[in-house]
């Protein structure tokens, strides 16, 4: 595994970090007003906005590893 392959990982996690972080926070946010069963305040949005950021770090880069891998090396 050489520079071109981690530089290609980073490069998309990148692209595909802030489209995912909204799915995971879209999906996260209907789930909680579904189970609360009222809308969510906005300090409750922001929470799971964090929440989703944070999840969305690893699926990028995990996916991108796995993606540029078979790509690349397989």
């Amino acid at each position: 595994m050489n520079t071109f392959f981690f530089g290609s990982v980073v490069i998309l996690a990148l692209l595909l970090f802030f489209p995912v972080s909204k799915l995971v926070w879209v999906l996260s946010v209907r789930r909680l007003e579904r189970r609360l069963g009222r809308e969510t305040t906005d300090a409750e949005r922001r929470g799971q906005l964090s929440r989703a950021r944070f999840l969305a770090i690893f699926v990028v880069l995990v996916f991108s590893f796995l993606f540029n891998y078979r790509l690349l090396d397989g």
